[in-house]
């Protein structure tokens, strides 16, 4: 038997043994787990990367500035993305905050973004002491309702944060044309989106910025690290001076971005993070082509089951990067089993699972910030009172009680790890009463 058709009858016998699973008893119940049998180890490495840091290492120059890995990493990230202009930083969330910095976004202001991300969204416009202004998400696609964005605009907006949530980019057709209309700047958190395409162009390079993090879960990954994009030369370098202590860290900067004419920070990328970052991409499409090609097999799975139902993309989506795979659970074709006690069944069989985001408009860290004297010197006591009704997010909320999620490393699994996730799900389906 050749390699190829053995690894046939190896795929075929094991999704037959997940198949038989399907009628026995669930792992909660007493039952066979059915086991993925993919490897979840992240990060994937090898000696590329202990060459990469070793040679930091050895060379003593290990801070921006004193080597080249960090120019090295931007430059390459720039072809990859098709970007004029990459910024590396310190993590996605100082890329973030120095995109709003130099937007010129302060105390007063107001900034857009929706309830369905990571809270450092958040955190970085309340840390520049503005209101977060939140649109309702769309729950078929987990991102943004676009369609809701126009009426969340008004004067005192400076800066619109659509954030392509789990790698899938939003409607960015939609987005952009209403922030056109108002003059008022896109800020494209692409934090969780390597690689992600809008009709066929990088997701980052459409607003005037686009952030990106390269954290110890994301798929590009140096543990900590962050990336601004852009095209606008004046807005770089005014981003270069901010995450440099308030002079451009790059050459050909005109002499008024090294007069500390603005305030700044140390945001800066070190070295190793840069040499690490470029080994990692030497990965990444390959990885990119595992998950991509499982995350659709297994929707073909999953629609086929009653009351799971994978997120949806929008038309204009040409790659999904797949960072996480996102699905809504109706408990009601499940015997109103409650999500948790279906996530617990889900983890009995061997296959982890989370509950993903809580609504991030309610979060307390809020109030605790509307509360500081920096915010109650520069909005009036009708901008606190009012901010409950204006930010009422009822589509949210639903999704954060339906919504399940899997990692990106669950995706790099074999096929038949697919075949398993489904099989489990039919299992906890076909005794949810027992279940529950």
């Amino acid at each position: 038997m050749n390699r190829r058709r053995f690894l046939g009858a190896t795929a075929a016998l094991s999704s037959a043994s997940a198949l038989a699973n399907t009628t026995g008893k669930p792992a909660l119940l007493g039952g066979a787990p059915v086991k993925l049998e993919g490897s979840r180890k992240w990060p994937i490495f090898d000696q590329t990367e202990e060459k990469a840091l070793l040679e930091v290492l050895r060379s003593g120059q290990w801070y921006r500035g004193s080597g080249n890995a960090v120019r090295n990493f931007e430059q390459k990230y720039e072809q990859l993305t098709g970007a004029k202009y990459c910024l590396a930083t310190s993590s996605g969330t100082s890329a973030l905050l120095t995109s709003l910095s130099a937007m010129g976004v302060t105390a007063g202001d107001e900034v857009i973004l929706p309830p369905y991300t990571f809270v450092a969204t958040l955190n970085v416009i309340l840390e520049k002491h503005a209101m977060p202004i939140f649109v309702d998400s769309d729950p078929e696609t987990f991102q943004m309702n676009a369609r809701k964005l126009d009426a969340a605009i008004t004067p005192r907006t400076k800066a619109i944060i659509p954030v392509h949530m789990a790698g899938a980019p939003v409607n960015l057709d939609a987005i952009l044309a209403t922030a056109a209309r108002h003059g008022v700047p896109v800020l494209e958190d692409a934090c969780q989106a390597h690689l992600g395409e809008w009709r066929d162009r990088k997701v980052g390079t459409y607003g005037l910025a686009g952030c990106f993090s390269f954290q110890a879960s994301k798929n590009l990954n140096s543990g900590e690290g962050g990336a601004v994009l852009t095209a606008d030369s004046d807005f770089f370098q005014r981003c270069s001076a901010f995450h440099n202590n308030s002079h451009s860290s790059h050459g050909g900067a005109s002499s008024a971005f090294d007069l500390y004419h603005a305030p700044g920070l140390n945001l800066r990328m070190t070295e190793f993070q840069a040499a690490l970052l470029v080994a990692q991409m030497t990965r990444l499409e390959e990885q990119y082509k595992i998950r991509e090609s499982n995350a659709r097999y297994l929707t073909s799975l999953l629609k086929e089951i009653p009351g799971i139902i994978p997120a949806r993309l929008h038309d204009g989506c040409t790659r999904n990067a797949w960072h996480l795979y996102m699905l809504r659970y109706d408990k009601s074709k499940f015997a109103n089993l409650p999500r948790a006690r279906f996530l617990k069944a889900l983890a009995a069989e061997g296959v982890p699972a989370s509950s993903g985001y809580t609504p991030l408009n309610k979060a307390s860290l809020i109030q605790t910030a509307f509360a500081s004297r920096g915010f109650q010197r520069v909005f009036a006591e009708a901008d606190f009172k009012n901010w409950a009704a204006r930010n009422h997010c009822p589509d949210n909320d639903q999704l954060c009680e339906d919504a399940v999620w899997f990692t990106q490393t669950v995706l790099l699994g074999p096929r038949a790890d697919m075949d398993r996730i489904a099989e489990a799900m039919r299992k906890i389906q076909n005794h949810a009463h027992a279940l529950a």
